[in-house]
């Protein structure tokens, strides 16, 4: 998502007689809209806080055990390695394209950005059906390759799927970056290298720290690729838990200890940014792109061609593979159709609930700033980074006690759906509405237009495309979302993420490979236009 500053899009000082909107109090009717979509988001975390505060003693033995202190330590170690390499890989192929002589850099560009549409167990169901005695690449060639799964291979899965956030946001950074100190810096003898690390790398500290927190925060909430790789982290046991015991109260407690964990990274890591300001505008020139060596320009090219081909290529070629394979063995290609209509119906909802409950975050965090608005402002977003399988765990101990007929319905599932990725749909919504000037608005209310009027005739027309853009955002995050659909879901409702992930469970990769395939070409078109395309413009 991306952001403006509104204290450079608003006027520096209000004209006398004029109301400064940020300033103005809010109507009642929004402050009850805000709170209305932000509290029933709350009610379930408090109530698995309340579970798990009454829990027996044996979960809280369970929670104080050897076993919960390794899980503990394991999670938090894979979140480490898949944050580091993620990170390692997004600067590298960031300055690489941006900083190099490399040609087709818009084409690596556009392809280093692809990954993004590829959920985390589509990539794992590829590398896990590619290689192994029974893999693609044994019965292709006879030769047999070593199998990955387990810890290192569900971090290199998801290091491939994570680093195009890392990627995305540094290449959007770096380039605004002015280019004459690091010329300036290899003027006076500096190597490209030390010119980085010198120059470059502290200007960029804000968007690593800020990519390598989605990273990490995307790890911890993965259910897929550890699921189907077999690596026992707090998601898969916190779902094992909750299937395979009548009493849930341990699930409870180990997805509190999630959540908190959760929290804390995100508390580190707005501890670790302290006050510091980093301004970053658009360079007054294109930088003089260095040029590569003959074995410098070999090795970024291998280095870009292993990246795209193992987080690009090889997922999208094996799942071709097992399908043709299926059709050619005679074997039937069940499309559950389905599962594309509970794909889209769930996805549509959500991202049309979004965008209506962004409308009053993303105008109280603007128009009226305070306390309160900063507040419901924080919790969207902290609901955001909470693991989803944590989420969803919490709504069904409440729904279950006090919803009825709620619990396990299509609606409760949109809601929650909804609720998750809500600060997509209100990040795209401020960012919009921080360009508008408020004089606008006032001239509006000048004339004898109430604010609801001037809402309906002036803000909604001028943020309806960044509002559209955020429901675009829920509507392919929810079409990859997995964990909160296995526990929520309603009885009979299908999905191709769940398509994917019980079919790959099975080992039936020739019947995973058309949901999977499907789920890759209903997703790719929205991704492209929402966040390959706009990046390519800087």
């Amino acid at each position: 998502m991306t952001s403006s500053t509104a204290d450079q899009l608003n006027p520096a000082a209000p004209e006398a007689g004029t109301l400064r909107n940020e300033d103005a109090a809010a109507p009642t009717w929004l402050w009850v809209a805000g709170v209305a979509v932000v509290l029933p988001a709350l009610i379930p975390v408090v109530a698995l806080v309340g579970r798990v505060i009454g829990a027996s003693d044996a979960a809280w033995d369970a929670l104080v055990s050897a076993r919960t202190a390794q899980l503990l330590a394991r999670s938090i170690f894979f979140a480490l390695v898949v944050t580091m390499t993620a990170t390692s890989l997004g600067v590298a192929a960031a300055w690489i394209t941006t900083r190099t002589d490399i040609r087709y850099s818009r084409v690596w560009s556009t392809l280093l950005a692809l990954p993004l549409v590829i959920p985390s167990y589509v990539l794992a169901l590829s590398f896990i059906s590619f290689a192994g005695p029974r893999g693609l690449f044994a019965d292709s060639t006879g030769v047999s390759l070593p199998s990955i799964s387990g810890f290192w291979g569900a971090a290199v899965v998801l290091a491939l799927a994570t680093y195009p956030y890392v990627y995305l946001v540094v290449r959007s950074t770096i380039v605004r970056i002015d280019p004459s100190l690091e010329e300036a810096a290899r003027g006076l003898g500096s190597s490209a290298a030390e010119a980085f690390r010198r120059i470059t790398l502290p200007q960029l500290r804000p968007a690593i720290a800020a990519s390598s927190l989605l990273v990490a925060l995307y790890t911890l909430s993965d259910f897929g690729a550890v699921s189907l790789m077999r690596v026992d982290v707090f998601t898969r046991v916190i779902y094992a838990q909750y299937q395979g015991r009548i009493d849930r109260t341990p699930a409870a407690v180990l997805s509190l200890v999630l959540m908190l964990i959760a929290v804390t990274i995100l508390w580190g890591e707005s501890r670790s940014r302290g006050r510091s300001v980093y301004f970053a505008s658009q360079a007054p020139r294109p930088p003089t792109r260095l040029g590569l060596a003959p074995r410098q320009r070999t090795a970024a090219h291998a280095f870009l061609s292993i990246t795209v081909g193992l987080g690009l290529a090889l997922p999208v070629l094996v799942l071709v593979a097992w399908l043709l394979r299926g059709l050619t063995t005679g074997g039937v290609i069940d499309m559950r159709w389905g599962a594309v209509l509970g794909s889209l119906s769930g996805s549509v909802a959500a991202g049309l609930l979004a965008m209506i409950a962004a409308v009053p975050v993303a105008v109280l965090a603007v128009r009226h700033r305070g306390r309160i608005s900063r507040a419901l402002r924080a919790t969207v977003y902290a609901i955001f980074s909470l693991p989803h399988i944590a989420v969803a765990l919490a709504v069904v101990f409440f729904a279950s006690r006090y919803l009825g007929g709620l619990y396990q319905s299509f609606v409760l599932l949109a809601f929650v759906y909804a609720t998750l990725f809500l600060a997509q749909a209100s990040g795209a919504t401020e960012a919009a509405l921080t360009q508008i000037n408020p004089s606008l608005e006032e001239a509006a209310r000048g004339l004898g237009d109430n604010r609801l009027q001037v809402f309906r005739r002036i803000t909604l027309p001028l943020i309806l495309r960044g509002l559209m853009a955020g429901g675009a955002l829920v509507f392919l995050t929810t079409m990859k979302e997995l964990p909160a659909t296995l526990l929520l879901r309603p009885t009979g409702f299908d999905t191709l993420a769940v398509r994917v992930w019980s079919t790959a469970n099975e080992l039936s990769y020739a019947r995973a490979a058309a949901p999977a395939l499907l789920l890759l070409i209903v997703s790719a078109v929205p991704m492209y236009y929402l966040i390959i395309r706009p990046r390519q413009r800087v």
